[in-house]
């Protein structure tokens, strides 16, 4: 059981990091993101709503409010996550293993965490 507690903590913080890491280039460098996600053929328009959906998805895994709610959060944090391996993996064939990461964390920490849930 502390094995399990432990993998979850450091997946969700892993996974919070490189979020919050995201939101942060979303809103103070905004050109530069502008120009990946054109590199990657997303619109740009999506930036400002994906980082406040990152925001609202991480105080749903963090505070528990409602398991529903976490369920879909994660499953937002899952679809964002594997949408930008692929997209790095398909158009460069490289800087996805930022990507790769978040994805796997964001992996382990549902299926922990839902282990871990009475």
């Amino acid at each position: 059981m502390k094995t399990q507690k432990r993998i979850y903590w450091s997946a969700l913080g892993v996974l919070t990091a490189i979020m919050l890491f995201s939101i942060y280039n979303y809103f103070a460098n905004y050109e530069m993101i502008a120009g990946f996600f054109e590199h990657l053929n997303y619109p740009t328009y999506l930036i400002y709503p994906l980082a406040i959906a990152k925001i609202l998805g991480l105080i749903a895994v963090w505070t528990n409010f409602s398991s529903w709610l976490k369920e879909w959060a994660y499953a937002g944090f899952f679809f964002d996550t594997l949408l930008a391996f692929f997209a790095h993996y398909i158009t460069d064939g490289q800087d996805y293993l930022f990507a790769f990461v978040a994805l796997i964390a964001t992996l382990i920490a549902y299926f922990v965490d839902k282990e871990l849930r009475p």
